[in-house]
């Protein structure tokens, strides 16, 4: 999978920032799992530690005790735009006129090919391959003098899906872009406050969820308290479903919509379709876990835990590289034999992307001696890449481009499929269905890429230089 599906954790005004920023990446660790980093302030310099890996690999007690501050920012990653390095860890901090900046950011920017040759004209020299680093030249470069006029004017530029965590020595701004494509929350603690990617974070470090952060919406948070304007409005909204669907955690509320709820009504609106007699209803865990909940409770048909998940072992989605992701299903998920034998089964699935995935599990079923298996999908076919954050940017990596539904059936080794539709998605949701991003299943995107946007353009771009001057 693809710019960036990660979390961002902030906090202000809190003594020991840095250990409850720990806490709160923690949380959001299903987020991303490749790197964590965190930026730490006293109000008059600026700490950081970043590495690749988990929050807990990364961040010692030793090294949380170094990290000393009231004011924090910090980031789990899962690269969608930009490669697998140190280099490009999250917070960015960069040096200005306006001091010390550090920025995460939870998106994926559409324009990065016109910006890095914009930027790369004005002198810009660019020390990572994120389209993260080009918002801090953007800042850098602005034409006003006051700081958050500086932020304004750079947000202006920036296209595509984005949530923001921009950190000074003494005061944090928190940023969605107009659309809304990524979640952003405020939180309250002890009188201080929080921004996270999650409401769930919150509820783990004992703090208020007061709202989310509203599309188009810039939110300071200085010595003065809570200031809020908005740089720009969108004639709509296209709130990211598959935030609803699989990434975010089933205990948060994302986009005013409990995703517990969501993926329970998936679960449910599939079930009324429902033509095939079965012994048992089981989930892919963790994220089918509550669409099989739904399913079993509309169709009347038993739910059980058929497959028990390793809980060390991460999100298989968010691993790059498909050797990995696969030796991670099999280590991931191990079926209950004595429970399956000889049973037909309904399998409860939140997605079918490449198919590689999927088609371990049924192998692994089968030989689990499962009589037959029908598999249930809680979205629609993915047909067209995602450029505002999702990793399948382009159509030869997607299954359903290249097989027909029937033709995914025999790949995977089922005896029936099942996709929910749109209709069904919009059913599930409380919003107007209008206000979701479907673009990955129907190609209407809200905000059109730059051509050519992929993964590592960035990482192509500064290779079109070099051949320049060999």
């Amino acid at each position: 999978m693809a710019g960036e599906k990660c979390g961002i954790f902030a906090a202000y005004g809190i003594k020991n920032a840095a250990e409850l920023i720990f806490h709160g990446l923690f949380s959001l660790q299903h987020r991303g799992q490749e790197s964590a980093g965190m930026v730490v302030s006293d109000q008059f310099s600026i700490r950081e530690h970043k590495g690749m890996g988990l929050v807990s690999e990364v961040f010692q007690s030793d090294t949380l005790k170094k990290l000393t501050g009231t004011i924090g920012l910090g980031h789990v990653r899962y690269s969608t735009t930009g490669s697998t390095s140190l280099r490009n860890i999250q917070p960015f901090i960069g040096e200005c006129r306006f001091g010390n900046i550090s920025i995460a950011h939870n998106g994926n920017l559409v324009n990065t090919h016109s910006l890095w040759k914009k930027l790369g004209n004005q002198g810009a020299v660019f020390q990572s391959t994120m389209d993260t680093e080009m918002i801090l030249h953007l800042i850098a470069q602005s034409s006003f003098d006051g700081f958050e006029d500086a932020v304004k004017e750079a947000l202006w530029e920036i296209r595509g899906a984005f949530s923001l965590g921009i950190m000074t020595e003494k005061k944090i701004i928190a940023v969605r872009d107009p659309w809304g494509f990524r979640p952003l929350a405020l939180g309250k603690l002890d009188g201080g406050y929080l921004i996270s990617s999650e409401s769930c974070a919150f509820d783990i470090v004992g703090a208020q969820f007061i709202r989310e952060i509203e599309p188009g919406e810039m939110l300071i948070i200085d010595e003065n308290g809570l200031r809020s304007l908005f740089y720009a409005h969108s004639q709509r909204k296209a709130f990211c479903i598959f935030e609803l669907i699989y990434f975010s955690r089933p205990d948060s509320i994302i986009f005013g919509e409990s995703v517990y709820a969501a993926r329970k009504k998936m679960g449910w609106v599939l079930a009324e379709k429902e033509d095939h007699d079965a012994d048992m209803v089981i989930p892919v865990p963790d994220s089918g876990i509550y669409a099989a909940l739904g399913f079993s409770e509309k169709s009347k048909i038993p739910f059980e835990l058929g497959m028990i998940r390793n809980p060390y072992v991460g999100r298989t989605f968010i691993r790059p590289g498909r050797e990995i992701r696969n030796l991670a299903v099999k280590l991931k998920l191990n079926p209950m034999k004595s429970l399956l034998k000889g049973k037909k089964i309904i399998i409860l699935e939140d997605s079918i992307v490449r198919g590689n995935t999927s088609r371990e599990r049924i192998k692994t079923l089968k030989s689990a001696g499962v009589k037959e298996v029908h598999m249930r999908v809680t979205s629609p076919p993915h047909c067209h890449p995602c450029y505002y954050g999702i990793d399948f940017p382009t159509s030869e990596e997607l299954i359903a481009c290249r097989m027909s539904q029937e033709e995914i059936r025999q790949f995977l080794g089922l005896d029936s499929l099942r996709y929910i539709d749109i209709a069904g998605l919009k059913k599930s949701v409380s919003k107007p269905g209008e206000n979701f991003c479907f673009a990955c299943f129907n190609g209407n995107y809200p905000v059109i890429p730059d051509k050519g946007l992929g993964k590592f353009i960035l990482e192509e771009n500064k290779q079109e230089v070099k051949d320049v001057f060999i």
